[in-house]
């Protein structure tokens, strides 16, 4: 199996302060931010206590269906958020990771012709990613092992979102 980069919860804790301190210290003050699920709304929820940014957004994207295996494309699931509670606003959008960068381009994309301004802080970034991120606490080719999905799931719910 190929070498893995692992991130434990402590060092989420560690990695989403850091994260928190680069945007507040480059002067970028979010009105809102927009976690991309799932994976995101750790990263979200973590900003928005450090950051004090309680208007929280969530956007469910599928893309990723397993390890190294993904849809074509990044599909954006209901609820889509209403871009009336974005319009004119400065967006900080979070997720755990840009890995291809195709879901965080969806989502930016979604907001670019709304809201005054829009920045993307993630964990980890890929070389490969097609969106480079303003805010990232670390780069890696690696797969990596988040404590949120490094267990599988309780009960498997095969395709229940994209069947609904």
């Amino acid at each position: 199996m190929a070498e893995r980069e692992e991130l434990t919860w402590e060092l989420f804790g560690e990695a989403s302060r850091a994260l928190a301190e680069e945007v507040a210290g480059s002067g970028y003050d979010p009105d809102l931010i927009l976690s991309i699920a799932r994976g995101g709304l750790f990263v979200a929820g973590a900003l928005g206590y450090a950051l004090d940014v309680k208007n929280l957004h969530v956007m469910n994207v599928e893309f990723y269906t397993g390890v190294n295996q993904r849809l074509d494309l990044p599909v954006m699931l209901p609820p889509v958020p209403n871009v009336v509670d974005l319009t004119q606003k400065k967006v900080l959008i979070a997720d755990d990771v840009a890995d291809t960068g195709a879901t965080l381009k969806l989502v930016r994309d979604f907001c670019a012709d709304h809201v005054a301004e829009v920045r993307c802080a993630v964990v980890y970034e890929k070389p490969k990613s097609e969106v480079s991120c303003e805010y990232v606490w670390r780069r890696t080719d690696k797969w990596i092992n988040f404590p949120w999905s490094s267990q599988p799931p309780v009960i498997t719910r095969a395709a229940q979102v994209l069947d609904a």
